[in-house]
């Protein structure tokens, strides 16, 4: 029972895709979602299968959807900080003289 608090169980993405476009359309659902297969000859297809790619567009996609349906909103986000494991961190110390014979310092 890890969904009971999920308003999103137990619908799938292409219904929740339909419902949006035939409440909004495609153009307003475009400027709302700025993603190219909403904007440049959309079809439920062709965006199924970029939502399906694409976790940021569908989290967009589904909070829209919650909001039209009046449903509860999830908690914002806070970014992890795996995703910056790789990025070396910066030095507070000042960078050592490199070249100084060359640039004169």
């Amino acid at each position: 029972m890890t969904q009971v608090n999920n308003p999103l169980h137990g619908i799938k993405l292409e219904d929740l895709l339909t419902d949006l476009v035939d409440h909004y359309g495609w153009e307003e659902l475009g400027r709302r979602i700025d993603i190219r297969c909403f904007n440049h000859d959309p079809s439920i297809k062709s965006s199924l299968k970029f939502l399906r790619k694409t976790q940021w567009a569908r989290d967009k996609v589904e909070y829209l959807y919650l909001k039209m349906n009046k449903l509860p909103l999830p908690a914002p986000r806070v970014r992890s900080d795996d995703e910056f494991v790789n990025k070396p961190q910066k030095s507070k110390e000042p960078l050592p003289e490199i070249n100084a014979k060359i640039w004169g310092k």
